[in-house]
């Protein structure tokens, strides 16, 4: 098997503790280099282990698997991760910020699953320094230290970064950052100037630079934890969206490629009132279910969760936000809940003037049947004073709702707590939505939604190997079915079943059944991502391309794995340039993919250097590579068409990739 790349070093290494990490002194210096640090570590960590050590040990072992995973995806390596600490390194300052934003989002979201007093928050530390590294791959050196006295100022689930590491990510990946000032640090001889990770759109506060902020000081502790609040998505309209030539989207003729020519709105997240974070899950859970029902009417143009989900949190001016999005029209609202009773309260605004369209308040016994009404009411009036058909729309609209609903709150409980692994795709949330759904469905046998959620997680365990168990396609299809035998309009249901017939390579099934979800709601940006993906490499370039163009539109902030297949359609077309810097643009995705095209992309332009590093970034993310491997990964568990996938493997031969 190919073995990776080792650098030649110099040097013998004897051991020294700097602050929380073991980082290796040398006798003779080794390598000299310069390179981005990532220091983090758990804040609360001796109260943690004193009230549950058995517990905090497991928790922090599934925190490192975070952090490797995300550490590995943007071309990092981790160094060390003695006690609660991690250390990695970088080639590259805007990956290791994007890593940082990337892994506080995640442990945000999972946070919420978790009591107050057992969740885990890291401080993390960046910082571009000169460092040297040993012939072990450990290093140390200034560089280090300054990252670990970093993480130290940064706020619970925040990120700090160095004056150094900011001049390099500054106006590049769409966040802002707040001049935290100069301090004085541990065996650093001058004053180290730090900045603040802020949320995207957010105006960084003006500070004295000679001063020290407090680690509780009120506008950068609340910047901090909206920043953590924002998914993968926060990398913004520059890092998602194709370039200009990708917006075009053909066969205009075909209904399900138009794109909506109605008025245009944006649902920003519902607040949570309830003084609860608990409770974030089902508020947000009111904010899709709006989102989702107006989509199903073809008239509007709807922007999708993830491009307005970036503003939760935020105190925002509607009609700044109406400009940046490009809509006509806000929803926003807020949610209070308490033992006895819910109220929601509701408005349009025109985000041109700022003027108010349209609002309600709702007051109703806590109840199924009454969350389940504010939540149509709120649905059939929104759409009824946008599309001003006198509620024609409302009612047509309602007559697809109840289908799908159920009026056990329990199971529409665990539904929305399901639906967290879209957004966390892990191992370890996705047993927790399997779980969940499956109580929905004893809890309600005839659910619909929850039926084709748990059809989906199903098939999912043989794409990821997740939580594997026997015959994992044949349940999800068997589940699906079910839910259409309830609904046949159920969109989410037909593409359950399509994606259970593609993973059996039954592929006129898998494209009758796409269409027919595409068809029913033509304007749900993630099916149309998800059908674009999967039908472009098996030859349908056409229409998988315009499919995920029109989901991007409906979309800026969507999936970046999007940019995948554009960066293959460039790669068939022998573009490879474009096509690299396609792959660059991916902060999410799997990582053998984005690397193993990288390389064959590399073997074609016959650069060494650039075939080198590929080729150790390749290694870092499947081991032992081979064309047997690619060959599996590509046709036999993706479908990719034989003859695109001969050309991936002359390019990975070209680059040294051996062929079992």
């Amino acid at each position: 098997a190919r073995q990776p790349l080792q650098p030649l070093l110099l040097g013998v290494a004897s051991p020294r503790k700097i602050g929380d990490f073991s980082i290796t002194m040398a006798a003779d210096e080794g390598l000299r280099k310069l390179a981005a640090i990532l220091a983090a570590d758990v804040v609360g960590y001796a109260r943690l282990m004193a009230d549950d050590e058995r517990a905090t040990v497991a928790a922090l072992k599934d925190a490192r698997l975070v952090f490797r995973s995300r550490i590995e995806a943007h071309a990092g390596r981790v160094i060390d991760t003695a006690g609660d600490s991690v250390l990695a390194e970088f080639p590259s300052v805007v990956e290791a910020v994007q890593c940082a934003v990337e892994v506080q989002a995640q442990f945000n979201a999972s946070n919420l699953l978790v009591p107050d007093d057992r969740r885990i928050h890291f401080r993390i530390g960046i910082n571009l320094g000169d460092v040297i590294e040993e012939d072990d791959g450990t290093i140390y050196g200034d560089g280090v230290n300054i990252a670990a006295r970093l993480e130290g100022l940064a706020a619970p689930g925040g990120v700090m970064i160095s004056e150094s590491a900011h001049l390099q990510v500054e106006g590049k990946l769409g966040l802002a950052l707040a001049d935290a000032g100069a301090h004085a640090v541990k065996n650093i001889a001058k004053p180290v100037r730090a900045f603040s990770l802020l949320p995207a759109g957010a105006a960084p506060a003006a500070t004295d630079s000679g001063s020290r902020i407090s680690r509780r000081q009120p506008m950068v502790v609340v910047a901090l934890i909206a920043v953590v609040a924002v998914v993968a998505g926060l990398m913004t309209w520059q890092l998602t969206r194709p370039p200009a030539d990708d917006q075009t989207i053909a066969q205009d003729d075909d209904p399900t490629l138009a794109m909506p020519t109605g008025p245009s709105i944006a649902v920003l997240p519902f607040d949570n009132l309830s003084g609860d974070p608990e409770q974030d899950y089902f508020v947000d859970g009111i904010t899709e279910e709006i989102i989702a029902e107006l989509t199903r009417f073809p008239e509007l143009f709807v922007l999708a969760r993830n491009t307005t989900f970036q503003f939760k949190g935020q105190a925002i001016d509607v009609r700044a936000v109406g400009k940046e999005l490009g809509v006509q029209y806000v929803v926003e609202g807020s949610v209070r809940t308490d033992r006895e009773t819910i109220r929601v309260t509701a408005q349009m605004i025109d985000a041109g003037s700022g003027g108010h369209v349209w609002a309600e308040t709702y007051e109703r016994d806590l109840s199924a049947q009454s969350i389940f009404a504010v939540q149509d009411d709120i649905t059939q009036r929104i759409v009824g004073a946008l599309a001003g058909k006198h509620g024609l729309i409302a009612r047509i609209g309602e007559q697809r709702v109840h289908a799908t609903r159920t009026e056990n709150l329990a199971a529409h409980d665990c539904f929305l707590r399901a639906l967290v692994y879209h957004y966390v795709h892990t191992e370890e949330q996705h047993g927790i939505s399997r779980d969940c759904l499956e109580r929905a469905i004893e809890l309600d046998p005839i659910y619909v939604d929850a039926l084709a959620e748990l059809a989906y997680v199903y098939i999912e365990e043989y794409r990821h190997e997740f939580n594997l168990l026997p015959n994992s396609v044949g349940r999800g299809l068997d589940v699906a079915q079910r839910a259409l035998d309830l609904d046949r309009t159920n969109p989410a249901a037909h593409w359950a079943m399509a994606l259970g017939y593609f993973s059996r390579q039954n592929f006129n099934l898998f494209y009758t059944e796409a269409e027919r979800a595409i068809e029913l709601n033509p304007n749900d940006s993630a099916i149309l991502h998800f059908a674009g993906n999967f039908m472009a490499p098996t030859g349908k370039w056409e229409r998988g391309l315009a499919l995920m163009r029109k989901a991007v539109l409906l979309n800026p902030a969507g999936p970046s794995w999007s940019n995948y297949v554009f960066a293959v359609d460039h790669y068939r077309k022998g573009e490879y340039e474009p096509a690299l810097d396609r792959l660059r643009k991916m902060t999410t995705g799997t990582p053998m993919l984005r690397a193993s095209l990288a390389v064959a992309i590399h073997g074609r332009l016959g650069s060494a250097g650039g075939i080198s590093r590929a080729l150790e970034r390749l290694e870092s993310a499947s081991p032992g590579f081979t064309i047997e491997i690619a060959h599996n990964e590509f046709v036999v568990k993706r479908n990719f068409e034989i003859k695109l996938f001969d050309k991936i493997a002359e390019g990975l031969r070209k680059a040294g990739v051996p062929e079992q």
